[in-house]
């Protein structure tokens, strides 16, 4: 679920910085980015993944 978030992120950073979007600091394409890149990190690492639970 993390790695679709982070590719809808990409995509919207993407999009901010290929159409030269003027946007505040906060929504930034390098911020999007980034947000992308963490939601990344935490899907490979295993965050929201659904795993069994061992008994």
């Amino acid at each position: 679920m993390l790695g679709i978030v982070a590719a809808v992120l990409f995509f919207i950073a993407f999009l901010i910085n290929a159409a030269d979007i003027a946007t505040n600091d906060v929504f930034s394409s390098v911020n999007v980015m980034l947000l992308g890149l963490t939601a990344l990190a935490l899907h490979v690492a295993g965050i929201g993944a659904n795993r069994p639970r061992r008994r």
